[in-house]
């Protein structure tokens, strides 16, 4: 006797699975053929509860749009309803995905500029790790500035991973060779760059570092994801300078993901 393995409405299927802390892993989708979606954009992902509802959260696709699969970037959350289950998954295990991609941080809220600064704390690197593979990015900007802030070196992993590897990528290595700037932070444990990126740009310190002018809405464009008060901040140090919010209806000089915090 055949016994069927339950069938779940909009499943994708797990392909890999990286744990890079004990708070913090990666995993791998099928990419449904019908998918489309901007680099940048997110989409409701989960499990089935106990009755059979889907349990979803908003996340963040990390890999670029032309990608043939789905990459995730998730925090571990103990007494989490989805990510103390969502952890423990595996290649061939099914997790439900809702195909209907949003987000702001795509390139088309944005004006064009010179320079573009993505700003992320956390699992706020995701939708950059999908946005630095896509050659539009590197056709629209000149130069492309990451910041990175976590509390310990090791939750800064996945991003380092993801930078080294743009030069060795087959689809955009030529764009990024020389073009991409890394300025990794931690806020917990000392490190070469110790501090909130807040206070970075606030003092003047990201623009010393970088060897470039301070931000203006003349030159630079900034995205921004991360905790909610990494994004209050950064808006109002960056509003202060004249910068005005983009959207998709009408393109500006800076975004921000609002819908979770990562």
């Amino acid at each position: 006797m055949n016994i069927q393995t339950p069938v779940i409405p909009n499943a994708q299927t797990v392909t890999e699975i990286h744990h890079w802390t004990d708070r913090l892993f990666s995993f791998r989708l099928t990419r449904p053929q019908s998918l489309r979606f901007r680099s940048g954009e997110f989409v409701m992902i989960g499990l089935p509860r106990e009755d059979g509802k889907p349990l979803l959260r908003a996340y963040s696709i990390a890999s670029p749009s032309w990608d043939d699969t789905l990459d995730f970037y998730s925090i571990k959350v103990e007494d989490g309803p989805l990510t103390s289950r969502l952890q423990h998954i595996r290649p061939g295990d099914q997790v439900i995905l809702r195909p209907k991609p949003v987000g702001t941080l795509v390139i088309d809220a944005l004006l064009p500029g010179s320079r573009l600064y993505m700003i992320a704390t956390g699992t706020g690197i995701a939708p950059f790790a999908s946005l630095l593979r896509d050659p539009e990015v590197y056709e629209k900007f000149e130069d492309v500035i990451v910041t990175h802030t976590c509390r310990e070196t090791a939750d800064l992993a996945y991003g380092k991973r993801l930078i080294d590897s743009l030069e060795e990528d087959p689809l955009i290595g030529e764009f990024a060779k020389g073009r991409v700037r890394y300025v990794p932070t931690t806020t917990k444990e000392e490190s070469p760059n110790t501090g909130r990126i807040t206070d970075w740009m606030g003092s003047g310190r990201l623009a010393a570092h970088l060897g470039l002018p301070e931000l203006t809405p003349e030159e630079d464009r900034v995205m921004i994801c991360g905790s909610m008060g990494l994004n209050t901040d950064i808006k109002a140090l960056i509003e202060a300078r004249g910068f005005e919010e983009g959207a998709n209806s009408a393109p500006g000089h800076y975004v921000l993901e609002k819908a979770f915090v990562g």
